[in-house]
């Protein structure tokens, strides 16, 4: 992977923890020379993530909206900041850039965009890898969602192992790195009804 899309909340107001992980992050992505694809902001997790990247000179490129293009929220030290038009262009462009995704914590943003990469790596739309940083067991409770999906027949087991979710932002980074695509399960699904 060259790049890798990182989806995370952008609240100040959450636990140290949350902002130290997503630092190391970023500071993971740089060691190994990934490119950093983010949504653009300074705040919260955000921030973190480019500010971990950016700190062992790795490349930063932020993707915003006007609206959140403000000193306030903005991102101003980055590789590159680039402006999309509306939330569906900012996503479409992200995901063009990327090799990978990842989602560090974060709200019905962060899901959003987590949701939709799954949706897009079930259907066959991309072959990406997509995984989670389960810091503080922020995604244990949505793993066991995805297990009991399975259970009741309406996510493959395939595409629920192709989450990949550990604590360590390298350990997750190796697991992607040796993704294979469920081709079989992808195909398999399109024939469901």
């Amino acid at each position: 992977m060259k790049s890798v899309c990182v989806f995370c909340g952008s609240s100040d107001s959450v636990h140290a923890e949350y902002k130290a992980a997503a630092f190391q992050m970023g500071q993971a992505l740089a060691r190994r020379n990934v490119r950093l694809v983010f949504g653009g902001g300074k705040t919260g997790l955000m921030g973190e993530v480019a500010n971990g990247a950016l700190s062992e000179g790795g490349a930063v490129i932020g993707v915003i909206i006007p609206s959140m293009n403000t000193p306030a929220l903005a991102h101003t030290g980055l590789t590159r900041l680039e402006v999309a038009t509306d939330m569906h262009a900012r996503k479409a462009r992200m995901h063009e850039l990327a090799d990978g995704y990842i989602a560090l914590p974060g709200g019905f943003g962060t899901w959003d965009e987590l949701f939709e990469t799954l949706t897009w790596a079930q259907t066959g739309a991309h072959e990406k890898p997509v995984g989670l940083l389960n810091v503080r067991n922020y995604y244990s409770p949505l793993l066991a969602a995805m297990d009991h999906a399975v259970a009741e027949g309406f996510i493959f087991a395939e595409h629920r192992r192709a989450v990949f979710c550990e604590t360590n932002p390298d350990t997750l980074l190796n697991a992607m790195a040796a993704y294979e695509h469920p081709h079989e399960a992808v195909k398999r699904w399109l024939r469901e009804e």
